[in-house]
């Protein structure tokens, strides 16, 4: 018997429906300063704890840059990413490369997969390129 998640709260609804407006990825901050004057204001904590909330639904998905700060998107949107780790350029990538993939399920035994990242770290050609400067 699988465990159903509850639906939503509008607290999480309000979330869900600025990503989905933004069509990007956006920060906890980014999130909460848009919503900010409206009715679905809520404070910084707040909006914090429903993405993660949001993401143990399986319905928002998480990257963390170099810098360490952290987007969030709804799992609709099924991007993947090239990132520099040094000046932090981050460039999407046209399609899932491991889309099709799946996990044994000897593997996955009795966890339910909710969504998947995947990110490539390197260097930018400006970046490449200014650390080849003679000093």
């Amino acid at each position: 018997m699988t465990d159903t998640l509850p639906a939503p709260s509008t607290r999480q609804r309000a979330l869900l429906a600025a990503l989905r407006d933004c069509g990007d990825e956006m920060s906890g901050q980014q999130l909460h300063r848009s919503l900010a004057g409206g009715a679905s204001a809520m404070g910084l904590a707040t909006v914090y704890r429903n993405l993660r909330q949001l993401q143990q639904k399986g319905m928002v998905r998480c990257r963390h840059l170099p810098t360490g700060e952290a987007l969030y998107a709804p799992v609709e949107q099924d991007r993947h990413h090239l990132t520099c780790v040094d000046c932090g350029e981050t460039r999407p990538l046209d399609h899932c490369p491991i889309h099709g993939l799946s996990v044994p399920q000897d593997t996955q035994k009795d966890f339910e997969l909710l969504f998947h990242t995947l990110e490539f770290f390197g260097l930018c050609q400006r970046c490449r390129d200014r650390q080849q400067l003679p000093s």
